[in-house]
């Protein structure tokens, strides 16, 4: 870490079981949105970007163990001895570095449309959308990793319903400085070759993970290898969601979570 603290928010119950929630690689805390509100019900709910995400900008860590670090700083620097871990995507592959290295800090995790290793193949789609953030940091056309995002992350049925939305989301894309796309850059190489085979024999704390049937980024052949590698991982596949699980179907996980977080 460079010295100062993760830009986080906490909100909930005060006092109450923390809930951490850990962003995939494109999102900021806010974008948990109604998933963060109602677990404000019984959990102490808490935000943050990783460094290099919009909210928390500077230079990442080179490895997501470095990311993991910095997520043992800002529970220290919160007081929080154990939480309940919720990451997706890239936040996940976190969690899981977390709770394999700190089992002290995690009671319970929940890994969302991730993946226990980068194949080649995923990792050549990697250079793809690398390029294009190089591309755009040197002031080319940031829309080109918006689309390349568009259809790997999002199931058609949402694209489609959503398209008026995502029209506009892409002009607030194309103005984001070129400080952002080198950080997102480097955010995309930390996951290059990752394997996260070993870690997950290693965790011991009651686990979640939730895949998604649509899923292109991470197919959910991911979400069951991920299972299979925790002892006693209980696995749930939602029906017709993409990668982005969080903003397509924000109830269905709510309901799959509560089914989980009050039990352990």
């Amino acid at each position: 870490m460079n010295g100062s603290v993760l830009t986080h928010k906490v909100t909930g119950v005060p006092g109450g079981v923390p809930v951490l929630l850990l962003n995939g690689g494109l999102m900021t805390f806010a974008s948990w949105g109604p998933i963060a509100d109602d677990l404000e019900r019984a959990f102490r709910v808490i935000g943050f970007d990783f460094r290099g995400m919009l909210m928390s900008p500077g230079e990442p860590p080179p490895t997501l163990d470095g990311h993991a670090v910095d997520v043992v700083d800002l529970l220290d620097h919160l007081h929080i001895d154990t939480v309940h871990a919720v990451g997706t995507s890239f936040g996940a592959e976190v969690a899981v570095l977390l709770a394999a290295a700190r089992p002290d800090r995690v009671r319970s995790l929940t890994l969302v449309t991730a993946t226990d290793e980068i194949t080649d193949e995923m990792y050549e789609e990697g250079e793809h959308l690398r390029a294009a953030c190089r591309a755009a940091a040197a002031g080319g056309d940031g829309g080109r990793i918006f689309d390349l995002l568009l259809e790997s992350a999002f199931s058609p049925q949402y694209r489609e319903a959503q398209a008026q939305a995502f029209a506009l989301r892409r002009q607030q894309f194309v103005a984001m400085p070129s400080a952002w796309f080198e950080a997102l850059d480097a955010l995309l190489a930390s996951l290059e070759k990752l394997d996260l085979r070993s870690a997950l024999a290693s965790v011991e704390c009651p686990t979640l993970v939730v895949g998604a049937e649509l899923d292109a980024t991470f197919p959910p052949e991911h979400s069951r290898a991920l299972a299979a590698a925790v002892r006693g991982a209980r696995l749930e596949i939602v029906a017709g969601s993409g990668h982005a699980l969080v903003a397509e179907q924000p109830a269905k996980l709510l309901e799959i979570l509560w089914s989980f977080l009050p039990c352990v």
